[in-house]
């Protein structure tokens, strides 16, 4: 990494710290400019995914100001939005982001864990996604890990790292732990824990949700891949620019709903269709909507993978001309398409359908 990049992030920081967002997001273009005209490195470090980094909307302080006035001026209660954090003795500790809201304590509520992607921190997260303004209306529990940069330099979750992608082992064992932590510390309905995230937080959702069917009900995978798509990081490169080949191994039965941008140059959107392949296989009905962009909007097909008794086991949302960015999102955050399709309604939508079955 070159000097010059180094100085801008480090001047970017510095702004950040100041409250000056606007120019902190400038400079954090110009350093990512750089690196577009050098290419990446001959030899990237193992512990880093390397991918292009593109802020759709700028994040400001009138945006974030803005979202702050929604929820403080047209709702009576705001609910709590608490830092913590959680240690697991082999993939060491992290901190996270708790949306706890005001129904809390009344009767056993969901819980949402969302998993950022690369660059991303639950704040930003959070602002992108809109979820907390969802939980606030809804009812419901959202859960932020906080992926540590000394973990992953580029804040990205380690979904391409075969320690990283089993039960009972690294990241999907921290995140498991974190969940059930959470868990035991509020009301919270076990059969309604779900999981998504974007990206390297989606990929890393499709991990825990096959790693753990007993703990999380349903998935969704935001622009990610499918879990066990890679081993290693030139594994990973490959299978983001081009999708990965089928596994090879039986469904894993975890409802599961994707949206993907078929404009999607970061990670190939051939990658949702081996997500829902991992998730229902080769078998069963599959019914297709074109749904309509509206004024301005974009349209999206979706796929609704049934099983033979009609019952929606996933869902595939291909959202045309969709970027690398969450489908529907707010300005506010990073990495986000207002002009798309609500995923975070939809996904909650297909959640709330899913509730893991009673044990017999």
């Amino acid at each position: 990494m070159n000097s010059e990049f180094q100085q801008l992030m480090a001047e970017a920081t510095r702004l950040t710290r100041t409250g000056k967002l606007q120019a902190a997001t400038s400079a954090i273009q110009a350093a990512l400019k750089g690196i577009g005209r050098a290419g990446p490195p001959a030899n990237p470090p193992g512990d880093v995914l390397e991918v292009e980094a593109r802020m759709l909307r700028e994040r400001t302080g009138a945006g974030d100001e803005a979202v702050e006035q929604v929820i403080d001026a047209d709702l009576p209660v705001a609910g709590e939005f608490v830092a913590g954090s959680f240690a697991d003795a082999a993939a060491g500790r992290r901190e996270y982001k708790l949306f706890v809201p005001p129904q809390a304590g009344e009767r056993p509520l969901p819980l949402v864990v969302m998993l950022h992607g690369c660059t991303q921190d639950p704040d930003d997260f959070a602002a992108g996604t809109a979820m907390n303004e969802a939980a606030l209306a809804q009812g419901f529990f959202v859960l932020y890990p906080a992926q540590s940069r000394q973990a992953n330099p580029q804040g990205c979750w380690n979904w391409f790292k075969h320690n990283h992608q089993q039960r009972g082992r690294g990241e999907p064992a921290l995140l498991a732990g974190m969940t059930r932590e959470v868990m035991a510390q509020h009301a919270i309905d076990p059969r309604r824990v779900y999981v998504a995230g974007l990206s390297a937080g989606g990929a890393m959702a499709a991990i825990l949700g096959e790693a753990y069917p007993e703990l999380y009900a349903a998935a969704g995978v935001h622009s990610g891949l499918a879990a066990g798509a890679a081993s290693d990081l030139p594994g990973a490169l490959m299978a983001m620019r081009g999708g990965a080949g089928p596994r090879g191994e039986g469904a894993s039965g975890i409802p599961t709903i994707v949206f993907h941008g078929d404009a999607d140059s970061t990670v190939h959107a051939s990658n949702g269709d081996q997500i829902i392949a991992a998730s229902v296989g080769g078998t069963g009905a599959m019914d297709v909507e074109h749904v309509p962009g509206g004024s301005g909007g974009r349209g999206a097909t979706r796929r609704l993978h049934r099983s033979p008794d009609g019952e929606v086991l996933a869902e595939h949302w291909v959202v045309h001309g969709g970027p690398h960015a969450w489908s529907g999102g707010s300005g506010a955050g990073s990495y986000t398409d207002g002009r798309g399709p609500d995923a975070s309604a939809e996904m909650l939508r297909f959640f709330f359908e899913h509730p893991r079955p009673s044990a017999h």
